[in-house]
């Protein structure tokens, strides 16, 4: 029986898509949903953002301003969740996507993980997307399901 629902996304088209169909199917079962965005270590080549990208005109360390989408992400996802009865939790981890993604389906004790074929990676492969690729062939317990684009 599926009764937690991972549900990872970067605010991609594709994951809002695949968020859509997990919050449906949650509602349908009677699941609820674990939200998860990660904020990839890789992206921290530069140290601030400009100031005119943030919010208060202030330079912010670029891992804060990484977390405020993530949540902007996840909020959007638990507004859903919530006009569909459907109990959430919001979590945001910082590493590696597949790895982390893996590790809060653990973590979580996730039935099922249901992510985008393609996200906003800037390396695309040719059949999926490179966290889902990764996700599907790391060993995870909880069985991935894939929303196409």
């Amino acid at each position: 029986m599926i009764s937690k629902i991972l549900v990872p996304t970067d605010g991609s088209e594709t994951a809002k898509k695949a968020a859509k169909y997990a919050v449906e199917l949650a509602g349908q079962i009677g699941a609820s949903a674990i939200l998860v965005s990660v904020i990839d270590k890789t992206l921290f080549a530069s140290q601030s953002v400009p100031s005119i990208a943030a919010p208060t005109h202030l330079i912010e360390p670029i891992e804060d301003y990484l977390r405020q989408v993530a949540e902007a992400c996840l909020d959007d996802v638990e507004r859903l969740c919530e006009k569909k009865g459907v109990k959430s939790k919001k979590v945001v981890r910082r590493g590696h996507p597949v790895e982390e993604i893996v590790k809060e389906a653990e973590r979580s004790k996730a039935d099922l993980i249901v992510m985008g074929s393609h996200g906003k990676s800037a390396l695309k492969m040719a059949v999926l997307g490179s966290v889902t690729f990764g996700v599907i062939h790391k060993d995870t317990k909880a069985p991935v399901l894939v929303v196409r684009r």
